[in-house]
């Protein structure tokens, strides 16, 4: 890829106005973070390959026009680790530099506790709160989550990675309680039901009890899957849903409407200042590849120069939001006045197989960009739909544009193309 092309490159929203920045000042919380420096943050290789020097300098070049090239500007904070090709290992190192994060008065600065910190969507929040210069605790115990996903943080004075699992009891003093931990994938979540039921009651029952004597304000994450699979269309926060109790994704499903029973249980009983974030599909770079889910699963298959799979006919639908979006949502309502379960989510809905042939036409063009020939084109196939699958879902987010002032500003191809680049740059690394 040419320099002037790099240069060219705009990330645009919806409206095609570029964005520069994610988050908002609002409800009295500054949220707003440049998005070149998040980007830094999960758009690079996490080494320097050992090499002679103009082998570096060729590889920095190299990396500048391919994957990297969403991130110009924030190398002084890259990893200084140093990968040795030969024999396939890494010298990891210390020496890096944190990204710059505001400096806050102790009046503005939270402490914020994120159960799942380590995870797809909670890594990501950790990022935002610890650029915008909160104190972050992440409790994760790692059997979704990944250490790496955070580790560019650890030995920050305002951040601290504890290994516990929420089904225990865990005290701390905090302001605000990010309640993320749960497996969220149905490949995770139904390799061990009775225990995703167990974290999704008492991980929660752990944390409304901390939130209950630190009088911290609570936010549980709970899912679209409430809804299971709906018969009205799209779903607003005030339909109950249609969902078996007993099918392969009842352990999740009924985890977390039973948790959010019990969050407005301590709400009412108890006085915990609560919110709800029924969260729908997502997508984003820190994705597990393996987790079975649509977008991941295409995106993979369509690198490798594998057929892309369409499970079922490809006509059921699905709305996809970009993770930026979710964070800016989640952060909203942790610190607006709304206590009433809120759908985030975006409400652009696609069906299985035109998302498919989006998601080869992008994995191309990056392909095209960074001067990768084909050797043929990746075709879609089309198998057996699974047990319990909804066939539609779609979020009714007029509750959060009304009571937050949210909606989503990231189209689908744009994310998508970030979230390409990622897995890419993951390939390159050999770490996928």
């Amino acid at each position: 890829m040419s320099s002037s092309s790099v240069k060219d490159t705009q990330t645009l929203d919806k409206n095609g106005q570029e964005i520069k920045s994610v988050g908002f000042q609002r409800f009295g919380f500054d949220c707003e973070v440049a998005l070149d420096v998040l980007r830094s943050l999960y758009l690079r290789s996490h080494y320097v390959v050992s090499a002679s020097e103009s082998q570096v300098q060729e590889l920095d070049a190299k990396e500048e026009g391919g994957h990297g090239y969403l991130t110009q500007g924030p190398n002084a904070y890259q990893s200084k680790s140093i990968f040795h090709p030969d024999t396939q290992s890494i010298s990891y190192t210390t020496l890096s530099r944190f990204a710059p994060v505001k400096l806050l008065p102790s009046s503005s600065r939270k402490r914020v506790l994120v159960t799942g910190g380590a995870g797809f969507v909670g890594s990501h929040l950790v990022d935002r709160l610890m650029l915008l210069g909160h104190e972050v605790t992440v409790l994760d115990n790692f059997f979704t989550g990944s250490k790496t996903t955070v580790s560019h943080w650890v030995g920050h004075p305002n951040f601290e990675l504890v290994r516990h699992d929420v089904v225990e009891p865990f005290m701390i003093e905090c302001d605000q309680i990010y309640h993320l931990a749960c497996p969220a994938s149905p490949p995770h979540y139904q390799f061990n039901a009775v225990k995703t039921i167990k974290t999704s009651f008492m991980g929660t029952l752990n944390m409304l009890g901390l939130a209950k004597r630190t009088k911290a304000r609570f936010l549980i994450s709970s899912t679209s899957e409430v809804y299971g699979d709906p018969e009205v269309h799209p779903q607003p926060e005030d339909y109950w849903g249609h969902v078996n109790p007993i099918g392969p994704r009842a352990c999740y499903d009924e985890g977390k409407r039973v948790a959010e029973t019990l969050t407005y249980g301590f709400h009412h009983q108890d006085g915990v200042d609560v919110r709800v974030a029924r969260i729908f599909n997502t997508y984003g770079p820190r994705m597990n590849p393996y987790d079975g889910r649509v977008v991941s699963n295409f995106i993979v298959q369509a690198l490798r120069g594998e057929d892309m799979t369409v499970y079922g006919d490809g006509t059921q639908t699905r709305s996809f939001q970009y993770i930026h979006d979710l964070i800016d949502g989640l952060i909203a309502l942790m610190n607006s006045d709304e206590s009433r379960p809120v759908n985030i989510g975006n409400s652009d809905e696609f069906t299985i197989g035109e998302f498919a042939e989006l998601v080869r036409e992008i994995v191309e063009k990056v392909q095209k960009e960074d001067g990768i020939k084909l050797e043929r084109r990746v075709q879609i196939v089309y198998k057996p739909i699974p047990t319990d699958d909804p066939q539609k879902r779609r979020p009714d987010t007029t509750r959060a544009k009304n009571s937050l002032g949210w909606q989503p500003r990231w189209s689908v191809r744009m994310g998508l193309e970030e979230m390409v680049r990622y897995y890419k740059a993951k390939m390159s690394e050999g770490s996928m």
